[in-house]
């Protein structure tokens, strides 16, 4: 017994199955997290290792090129990049996408451990870090406080971080930007040598008195008791108490010799929001935990934290990463939502009864929601492209439910009972709505073993679709019989006003279906006219409008997030910095209206701060994010906003370097274009990189243009003579030690209060370290006792460090990192570059690569083809297997470069570029273009076998086939338009798409109703003759 006869006969069963899909599907959308991208594994990993003492170079000749030369030969390995500077070296091995990061990290591990016998003695063991987009911090917290400012990181620390830390799903919570307390013990080196005192000296006195002590454990008569000795200070003024010395038989107090500060550290990270003094707490998250429902619960917990604080301390968002990923899939929902209705819609006002519309549209939630079982089962995320897969998918899901369904209403309308007509006339269209479905197969089966980044991308997209497709067709051949067989009657009767509204299309309609019939008529009769006529116009378009196309890798999104870096020159004091950052942040006040908070960090970050640690920071750069909430709540682009603030800093001299970045990374943002200078010579590939920025920044497609090699930084080298030293009974080391606790200072001991340490320093109070003459006259106690200056020790020299040494594969580069402007698009800008290269003299040892978004927009245009090419294929050989011929799927193909003329048309008449998305459009149109074609053969091949000849056969199933033909491409056509003129926020990203599926749909439609006929029915008479013959 066949499937539709078992569904129609058994009815409750069928719907029963179909309402566990629903069930299952609605249990797994409530469990489902949503995100804005699938989960990316790890596919980088860092191996750093330091080197005390060591310059620049000396990394990169001792320590560098060792660790690289070993581990070059790792598997999957796709790109090797190095950084060499002072003291230390920092290599990212890149992988390809889907590499096991675990096995990676072993192989590593192995080849370090082969390898480690062959560093310097003084390099430490090379530690190796995984990094990810898991790394990146998914939210910025600023907190402002006016009296409690000076106890601001305590507070923050015990009752923010302390608690956020514990949330699940929170990695690190890192507080910064806040004034550090830090008791300062100032000394007077005049002093100090009266006394015959040092900076070690105290330090040791203060290190020795601070302390408790536990003694062990003493028993008296029943009782033991502890013995302890506490002499640690109770008030930092306490300390000034301390004996330093005695001197003949008087008493040296530290108060004597030096004066006491309990404030904040001198150098520390400062954070202001909105012009006021702040902290920032920066959140990442766990790998593998979801940034929406992590950002959920800190919100929550944030709530209850909030009334402990003390009342001047105020907790606004910077940066938000989960409010852009649910405007994102809110937008999708409304997107599917219309695209739902507009289906709806267009299959009720072709068939004219609600019954029939009822029972074709009830198929696209079952599938839909069927779906999402998958992604429930395999721990995966709703987002973009998940999303995406649904709404694409509406379309296409009614297709085979409205084949069948008017099969059967055809067979009702001659007279069979309902029950009957519901069976035979399903079985009369089983086998094409089966090979229907096998060609959508064969275009998202294949998504599903794409390896690398178009894998992790479009994995997705394959399967949630193949899904659908599977279950609506299986749905189109149970479920629509059955419900036909139930609610289908024969000669419905209608009311004035059904016939009013529908009587007009009916015709309507049936006036095309004739006039279509006329067309086809006279195209199969001027069959080489058509053909060639149609050839020309594909000629004419990849000729004249395909050349014109330009390319970009992924569309320029819009997230309302601005990230700004600004380096002045390398030394600039802390004060400068603060003076400059005040300007700039006036300036963006009156030119950014939009500007919802704007964060401002610069200063050297603490050791212990984890997310700072990763970042650039010093007293000259600065670091700011800038929200600018939602698209929907002003009227300017972020791009238009970036450059506003590019022409604000263009106004500042002073900068040595500026990158203003779009959004918060991943795809979208703006489009980036990077040159690498491959050369030896520091010299040599300077100049040529110099000279290229100069001329990209003429360019209008560039809006920014920055060198990623740092200025050398200037530097005072204290040159020890050595004989001076010896005969000071004094090494490098002793006197070099005295040079630094007199500048530096010394950690002596720390001060202890409700449970936090805070550093005791001991130096030179500033009034004596801010000339070259201070530092020459920094006393060290020679062997004999006797104070000996520093210049009587050596000399000081001014000199500068060279800068950080990148390497990539192997070879010094610099990096040339470029923006596209708002205007010009990837291909434009590459275009550009590749003619600034040639124009310019590069000397014949140096090398250069155009890399960054075009790297990676080659690599996957390149996997794409090739999967173009598979697809076809596939789609051949499952068309040639249903038709039993190899010149009928011949002929339908012929739709396939019409489908592409259409996309080149609405690429060009929308002035949008070709990028990822687009060509996802592209390979969807494979699947959607041959069906149309499949039902017209097919039919005309029955009517043939009926013993109609060729040309009366094309003309015939063109006029019954016409309406279900615009019926399924109107629904997939008005399906994806809300996608095509998506405007909500996130819509970028998949407008291409949706314009390319519209547009190369409906030109192919229009081409290949006339077009396939007229080829058909040329191989087609001449199989007649031959017969004839």
């Amino acid at each position: 017994m066949s499937l539709y006869r078992k569904a129609v006969n058994k009815p409750v069963t069928t719907a029963l199955v179909f309402v566990a899909f629903a069930i299952f599907g609605v249990f797994s959308l409530m469990n489902t997290s949503i995100a804005q991208f699938p989960d990316f594994d790890a596919n980088t990993i860092m191996v750093m290792s330091s080197y005390q003492g060591a310059s620049a170079q000396d990394i990169e000749t001792n320590v560098t090129k060792v660790l690289e030369n070993t581990l070059n030969g790792v598997e999957n390995l796709k790109k090797l990049t190095s950084r060499s500077k002072e003291n230390i070296s920092i290599i990212a091995l890149e992988f390809e996408y889907g590499t096991d990061i675990e096995v990676a990290t072993n192989n590593i591990r192995d080849k370090l451990d082969m390898v480690s016998s062959l560093l310097p003695d003084g390099a430490s063991q090379p530690m190796i870090m995984k990094f990810s987009v898991d790394d990146m911090p998914i939210m910025v917290l600023s907190a402002t406080a006016e009296e409690s400012l000076s106890g601001l990181n305590k507070i923050l620390d015990d009752k923010v971080a302390t608690p956020l830390a514990r949330v699940n799903g929170v990695g690190t919570v890192s507080v910064g930007g806040a004034p550090t307390r830090e008791i300062q013990v100032y000394c007077d080196p005049n002093k100090l040598q009266a006394y015959g005192l040092s900076v070690s000296s105290i330090a040791q006195v203060i290190s020795a008195e601070n302390r408790n002590l536990p003694s062990g454990n003493i028993d008296i008569g029943t009782e033991t008791y502890t013995l302890r000795i506490e002499k640690e200070v109770g008030e930092p003024m306490e300390l000034l108490d301390l004996v330093v010395s005695t001197s003949g038989n008087k008493v040296v107090y530290l108060r004597d010799v030096a004066t006491l500060r309990d404030g904040s550290e001198e150098r520390e990270q400062e954070s202001y929001t909105d012009g006021k003094r702040s902290a920032r707490i920066v959140i990442q998250k766990q790998n593998g935990a979801n940034t929406v429902n992590v950002i959920r619960d800190v919100k929550k917990t944030l709530k209850k934290i909030e009334p402990t604080l003390p009342a001047d301390v105020h907790i606004q968002t910077v940066v938000d990463s989960s409010t852009n990923i649910i405007n994102t899939i809110n937008t999708l929902k409304e997107t599917i939502i219309i695209t739902f209705l507009v289906v709806m819609l267009v299959v009720f006002l072709f068939l004219g009864r609600w019954r029939a519309t009822f029972i074709i549209v009830l198929s696209i939630p079952i599938a839909l929601l069927a779906s999402l079982v998958y992604l429930y089962a395999t721990g995966s995320t709703l987002n973009i492209i998940s999303m995406s897969a649904l709404s694409i998918a509406i379309g296409m899901v009614v297709d085979d439910a409205i084949v069948v369904l008017e099969n059967i209403t055809t067979h009702i309308e001659r007279g069979e009972k309902p029950k009957e007509a519901a069976v035979h006339a399903t079985g009369e269209v089983a086998i094409s709505v089966i090979a229907s479905t096998l060609t959508m197969l064969c275009v998202f089966l294949p998504l599903t073993l794409m390896k690398g980044m178009m894998g992790i991308m479009f994995k997705q997209l394959g399967w949630i679709v193949s899904i659908i497709m599977i279950v609506s067709t299986t749905a189109a051949l149970t479920l629509v019989p059955m419900l036909c067989s139930k609610m289908l009657r024969a000669n419905p009767k209608h009311g004035k006003l059904h016939q009013a509204i529908f009587g007009p299309i009916n015709r309507f309609l049936d006036w095309i279906s004739r006039g279509y019939a006329h067309v086809i008529r006279w195209a199969t009769t001027h069959r080489k006219t058509v053909i060639f006529g149609f050839f020309g116009l594909l000629v004419i378009s990849l000729v004249f409008m395909a050349p014109g196309i330009k390319t970009e890798y992924f569309p320029r999104s819009d997230d309302g997030r601005l990230s700004i870096d600004i380096n002045l020159p390398v030394g600039t004091a802390q004060s400068v910095t603060a003076e400059v950052t005040a300007s700039i942040y006036d300036d963006l006040v009156e030119a950014v209206p939009e500007m919802q908070v704007c964060n401002v960090v610069y200063g050297q970050a603490d050791s212990d701060n984890a997310f700072a640690s990763m970042q650039s920071n010093g007293t000259h750069i600065i670091s700011m994010n800038i929200n600018l909430g939602s698209i929907d709540t002003r009227e300017r682009s972020t791009a238009e906003i970036a450059d506003v603030v590019r022409g604000i800093l263009r106004n500042y001299p002073q900068i040595r370097k500026a990158t203003v970045s779009e959004g918060g990374g991943m795809m979208g943002g703006a489009t980036s274009v990077q040159v690498q200078v491959f050369g030896y010579d520091f010299e040599k590939t300077d100049r040529v990189a110099k000279e290229l920025q100069e001329k990209m920044l003429a360019s209008d497609d560039f809006s920014q243009v920055t060198l990623s090699r740092d200025e050398y930084t200037p530097e005072f080298q204290m040159d020890f003579d050595r004989t001076k030293l010896a005969l000071n009974g004094l090494t490098s080391s002793t006197a070099g030690a005295a040079f630094s606790a007199a500048m530096s200072g010394t950690v002596a001991s720390f001060y202890r209060e409700d449970g936090d340490e805070y550093d005791i320093r001991v130096r030179y109070a500033p009034e004596f370290r801010r000339s070259i003459e201070d530092m020459e006259n920094i006393v060290v106690m020679n062997a004999y006792g006797k104070p000996v200056k520093m210049k009587e020790l050596g000399t000081i020299v001014e000199t500068s460090v060279p800068p950080t040494i990148e390497r990539q594969d192997r070879e010094r580069l610099i990096k040339i990192n470029a923006i596209v402007s708002k205007n010009s698009v990837l291909s434009d800008a590459v275009a550009t570059a590749q003619k600034i290269i040639d124009d310019t003299d590069i000397p014949s040892e140096l090398t250069t690569v155009i890399a960054g978004d075009y790297e990676d927009q080659q690599e996957m245009f390149g996997d794409m083809l090739m999967l173009i090419i598979l697809i076809i294929i596939l789609v051949y050989m499952v068309m040639a297997a249903q038709f039993e011929s190899f010149m009928s799927p011949f002929v339908i193909m012929f739709s396939v470069p019409f489908a592409l003329v259409g996309v080149i048309l609405g690429l060009t008449v929308t002035r949008t570029a070709l990028g990822v998305m687009s060509i996802i459009g592209v390979i969807i149109l494979l699947g959607i273009v041959v069906k149309n074609g499949i039902v017209l053969i097919d039919y005309t091949i029955l009517c043939r076998e009926r013993g109609m000849n060729a040309i009366d056969a094309s003309v015939e199933a063109a006029r019954s086939r016409l309406r279900p033909i615009l019926m399924t491409t109107l629904t997939t056509v008005l399906g994806m338009l809300p996608m095509a003129l998506g405007r909500g926020e996130g819509a970028e990203m998949w407008r291409s798409l949706g314009m390319t599926v519209c547009w190369g749909l409906s030109i192919s439609t229009l081409v290949t109703l006339v077009l396939i006929p007229a080829v058909y029915c040329v191989f087609a008479t001449r199989q007649e003759r031959k017969i004839k013959k």
